[in-house]
């Protein structure tokens, strides 16, 4: 996750760009980097490839904004959640978006003006417990998908002649105007089925179940979505399969609340343990842990336990662990406690006020998060 550069630096473009300058600076490196124009350059094929990649994500709202916020774990980490990257299919699929019908089939695609037609993205959900979140976890899902059928031979769409395009001339006040769009018909794949198995849809494809093993990566939030490049359904007509989005819901724990990183605790102290000092027991993430309850402390303090927290998705550090204290009051007392208590309560230590009245402001803010 580390290696890979920030897509904004790919494109050479700021944070706050739009999709107009997000596209106008992938076409100038897509131009540059094109295999075409590179021939046998294996580094221009790899700046090709890390500009598209760059452009999948940031020309896609729902990407950027998961982007924006965790970086590139938002994207499943490495190459594609899942690993991989784009391969070129991706990449020439995309094409028509940035250079309409400018480069025809040389430049444009890899397959004479036809384009690879990519299946749709699944999405699952995917709950977690707050100690996988903390480490996290490889999980197995079974999914019901659409897949390539064995025995399913292909020729070229009647319609388009194989182009996977449709060419359109209307007469305007200009003159003739040749306009060209993909072959509703084979949906601008330039195949038809030729034969297929009674199992196969009319696409080529049946459903299949698989299991999928997922590596989520610690520290990821509630509503959080992955991606798993190329596990979702199958492309129609042989076409390349779309992706599989999982989406994260983070299952409540009993006792610890979560703020991003940061994990919060309230321990209820007896208190003749608040007078006296005493050590509780806490429960964080990993096992309970034992902390020291000064003498003399007051409900509403906050002890801070500094790196058991969750790590950051981004990896860019781990929160604390913060114990809010409470002292409790009994709501009943029986006759014999209310005596001893009446009697405490005539002595200058148990007086709220003589205790606090040489205390300022500021100390008494300092002593709470002490």
């Amino acid at each position: 996750m580390s290696n890979k550069r920030d897509y904004y630096e790919v494109l050479g473009v700021d944070k706050s760009a739009d999709e107009s300058q997000i596209k106008k600076a992938y076409r100038k490196l897509a131009i540059k980097y094109h295999p075409d124009k590179n021939p046998d350059d294996a580094s221009a094929e790899d700046k090709f490839k890390e500009a598209a990649e760059a452009y999948e994500v940031l020309s896609n709202p729902e990407k950027k904004a998961q982007y924006d916020r965790f970086g590139h774990a938002g994207m499943g980490g490495a190459g594609g959640f899942g690993g991989g990257g784009m391969n070129m299919d991706d990449i020439f699929s995309q094409f028509g978006d940035i250079f309409g019908g400018a480069f025809g089939g040389s430049f444009g695609g890899s397959r004479g003006g036809s384009r690879v037609v990519k299946g749709t993205n699944l999405r699952v959900k995917m709950k977690l417990t707050l100690d996988e979140i903390a480490t996290g976890v490889k999980k197995k899902i079974k999914v019901n998908k659409l897949v390539q059928a064995e025995g399913v031979t292909y020729k070229n769409c009647p319609t388009c002649q194989g182009t996977g395009r449709i060419t359109r001339v209307a007469q305007t006040f200009l003159g003739a105007m040749q306009t060209q769009s993909a072959c509703h018909v084979c949906q601008g794949a330039g195949k038809s089925i030729d034969k297929k198995p009674a199992d196969a849809d009319a696409q080529g494809l049946k459903r299949q179940e698989e299991i999928i093993e997922i590596d989520i990566p610690a520290g990821v939030e509630d509503g959080m979505q992955l991606s798993v490049r190329g596990k979702g359904n199958a492309g129609p007509f042989n076409g390349a399969p779309g992706d599989l989005i999982v989406v994260i819901e983070e299952v409540a724990h009993e006792e610890i609340r979560r703020d991003a990183e940061n994990l919060h605790y309230d321990a209820f102290l007896h208190i003749s343990d608040a007078a006296l000092g005493a050590s509780i027991e806490v429960p964080t993430i990993g096992g309970k842990v034992k902390i020291k309850v000064d003498p003399g402390t007051q409900s509403g303090k906050v002890l801070r336990l500094r790196g058991k927290g969750l790590p950051s998705v981004q990896r860019y550090g781990t929160g604390d662990f913060f114990v809010h204290l409470h002292v409790y009051t009994p709501t009943t007392v029986s006759k014999e406690e209310r005596e001893i208590l009446e009697k405490l309560k005539q002595s200058d230590n148990f007086d709220p006020y003589k205790a606090q009245k040489d205390k300022g402001f500021f100390s008494r803010m300092r002593d709470m998060f002490n």
